[in-house]
């Protein structure tokens, strides 16, 4: 199933460590995916080989039994070719897109840079899919968002009865 959200994660290098930390945030946020899609970077081969090399030691024992139940299966696209990886190519345009419009030439911290990023992947998580209903008056529509939490998450949230001022004929 393709849902086309976005993780994005702040690293602070692009070695095959920092790599499997942020691949050990996003699986302890997001769950075990079956599937994993990448480009043949070398820190993505180099987490791909690492992860191998301690499945291969779990040998017979329940740690082999647990990754044989949630094994993951890790697909590179062909080297230099960029193309295949269009989905997620483009939500990377995207994001370049809303970092440059936002910092221009600022100069962020980490903290800063993290924050930034979580709103970039809001933002592109709530992208419209398709409209929920075919009613044309109905202007909400099926994001990535509504696969991670159920709602689109830059939703406002809608009034209660209790925050409408209403005159008291009508309620």
């Amino acid at each position: 199933m393709w849902s086309k959200a976005v993780y994005i994660e702040l690293v602070s290098d692009l070695s095959t460590a920092a790599f499997l930390a942020a691949l050990r945030r996003f699986l302890s946020r997001r769950g075990l995916p079956s599937d994993i899609y990448s480009d043949n970077g070398t820190n993505c081969k180099g987490a791909a080989n690492h992860l191998r090399y301690l499945f291969n030691i779990a040998k017979g024992s329940e740690i082999q039994q647990f990754c044989y139940s949630n094994y993951m299966q890790w697909h590179f696209i062909p080297p230099y070719s960029p193309n295949h990886g269009d989905l997620w190519e483009a939500s990377i345009k995207l994001a370049k897109h809303h970092l440059i419009r936002v910092c221009k030439s600022t100069i962020l911290n980490f903290e800063e840079i993290t924050t930034l990023l979580c709103q970039i992947e809001a933002c592109i998580n709530s992208k419209p899919l398709t409209p929920l209903s075919s009613d044309p008056s109905d202007i909400s529509a099926l994001t990535p968002g509504h696969f991670l939490i159920g709602s689109s998450l830059l939703d406002l949230p809608e009034p209660t009865n209790a925050q409408l001022k209403l005159p008291l004929s009508v309620r």
